[in-house]
């Protein structure tokens, strides 16, 4: 079994390929062919999105779409 020094994981994140987390996510499902998990990862940013302004003024409003 080969023994992993993490110079592998160095070079990996040094190559600078993707610079945020939605250039991560697109290379993930167009590698993996993940594109059913699309859709589920746009509820949880929506709902993540909601609950963000649910603590602030505009509380009121969103409730009314619920």
């Amino acid at each position: 079994m080969k023994k992993n020094t993490g110079a592998d994981f160095e070079q990996v994140s040094s190559s600078g390929i993707h610079e945020n987390l939605f250039a991560e996510l697109y290379y993930f499902f167009s590698t993996n062919k993940r594109w059913w998990l699309m859709p589920i990862v746009v509820v949880l940013l929506f709902m993540g999105f909601f609950l963000l302004l649910s603590s602030t003024a505009a509380a009121p409003f969103i409730y009314t779409i619920f």
